[in-house]
């Protein structure tokens, strides 16, 4: 960010929009970041965005402080940023550059977002990056996100599609237009579709979010996953369950572990076969391996494909095309 570069980590969202990172100086309240708070001051290029700025309304909910343009974000695990909005050089690789991008200024920010400086929206509303680059990359990006820390992955904006590509439509719902919708219709576990009437899923739909680890499925669709899932695990011993993951096991004295597939179904008869690092979510290490998937409180609520879930695959938006494309092989 800005000019001289001040080089920060963040993470990058496919369920929101607003881009926004730590400042200095840190009004209310900011969490503890790794590198340095962005310095405003420091950048020649930085200036703040006036209320009456058209990118101001573009934003879900601005508020006007001293004619500088407020933003405050909630996410769905009630963490949230709030500060200034601005605008300033965003340099994403040597040769990536983005002049005069909107980004928040954050100034009152809660827990939640680790050590990283803040966070990347890539959603499909305005004030995404994937909005406010289009003309630049033709709103089409991909990322691989590696199945352990040890291993990279990547995130590229522009470029074509690769011929290889699992792909199904990108659905939009004007009622929540910042989110990229799926039309996840059915479950497979080692090949027998369970019994959910797909009604269950098209009730509200579906969304696939970078920022989400663990999916998100309607209550019925969830409890039919995790019994056909019990059942074909019988044989191993079984480990305390978590707030959010009910189904684990101690596979730390087993040579080989024999996992029952799952496979997500969408409407246009694409499948995603998932194996087992995209199924199992290890909170304590094998000790404590858990099925990647939770159950919505209420069948209202929105299914969520996360990044457990999405781990290994090139995953490509091609959003002028409204499809989203599932490659194997990896993030090699």
């Amino acid at each position: 960010f800005g000019t001289p570069e001040q080089e920060l980590t963040v993470i990058f969202d496919t369920g929101s929009d607003v881009t926004w990172i730590q400042c200095q100086p840190c009004l209310t309240s900011c969490y503890s970041q790794q590198e340095p708070l962005f310095a405003p001051a420091q950048s020649t290029t930085f200036s703040s965005v006036s209320c009456s700025d058209p990118a101001c309304s573009q934003l879900n909910s601005p508020d006007c402080s001293n004619n500088t343009c407020v933003y405050t974000v909630t996410y769905g695990d009630k963490s949230y940023t709030n500060g200034f909005y601005s605008e300033d050089t965003l340099t994403l690789s040597p040769t990536d550059t983005l002049t005069s991008f909107f980004f928040g200024c954050g100034v009152n920010n809660s827990d939640g977002f680790g050590k990283v400086a803040g966070l990347l929206g890539l959603g499909r509303g305005p004030a995404s990056l994937i909005s406010q680059s289009n003309t630049k990359y033709n709103s089409f990006f991909s990322y691989c996100l590696p199945s352990t820390s040890s291993s990279t992955g990547y995130l590229t904006f522009g470029g074509e599609a690769p011929t290889n590509l699992n792909s199904t439509q990108m659905l939009t719902n004007s009622s929540m237009p910042s989110f990229y919708f799926l039309g996840l219709q059915g479950i497979s576990v080692d090949g027998t579709q369970l019994d959910i009437p797909p009604t269950v899923f098209s009730n509200v739909g579906t969304i696939i979010d970078s920022g989400t680890v663990i999916s998100r499925l309607p209550p019925e669709a969830y409890s039919s996953l995790r019994d056909a899932f019990r059942q074909k695990m019988s044989n191993y011993s079984e480990a305390q369950a978590t707030n959010l993951l009910d189904t684990c096991y101690d596979l730390s004295s087993y040579d080989t572990v024999e996992i029952p597939t799952v496979s997500l179904e969408f409407e246009d008869g694409m499948a995603l076969d998932l194996d087992a690092s995209q199924i199992l979510f290890l909170v304590n290490g094998p000790s404590q391996a858990c099925l990647g998937f939770a159950g919505n409180k209420d069948a209202s609520d929105v299914g969520i494909i996360g990044n457990t879930q999405q781990r290994k695959f090139s995953v490509v938006y091609d959003v002028p095309n409204q499809v989203i494309g599932f490659g194997q092989g990896g993030c090699d």
